[in-house]
């Protein structure tokens, strides 16, 4: 019996790790791509403005170098804030653990 309880108290708690996981991957994806929004516009206009205003960059720049750029500014800044803001979470959700346990004792 004690080890049916235990095996059902064991569940519960990785049911519930597993939906706080959820939840601080999805704050990642949501918070990424905010980011990746950003980091292409903020990547797209001096580009764009560049190839049409600078010599240079209307000669080498080509439609695929151009998205390349902005893609490449995109991908980086959504894993970057992905992760980080994963990681924040899930630091604070061990401190959050800490402060609790330390309580209880």
């Amino acid at each position: 019996m004690a080890k049916n309880v235990a095996q059902t108290a064991s569940l519960a708690s990785l049911d519930q790790k597993l939906a706080m996981a959820k939840r601080y991957s999805h704050e990642g994806v949501v918070a990424g791509a905010k980011a990746a929004v950003m980091a292409s516009i903020a990547t797209a206009i001096p580009t764009l403005a560049s190839v049409r205003m600078l010599p240079w960059a209307k000669a080498h720049l080509n439609h695929t170098a151009q998205a390349l750029i902005i893609s490449t500014a995109a991908g980086a800044a959504y894993f970057i804030v992905a992760d980080k803001t994963v990681l924040a979470s899930a630091r604070r959700n061990s401190f959050n653990r800490l402060t609790t346990s330390n309580i209880e004792a």
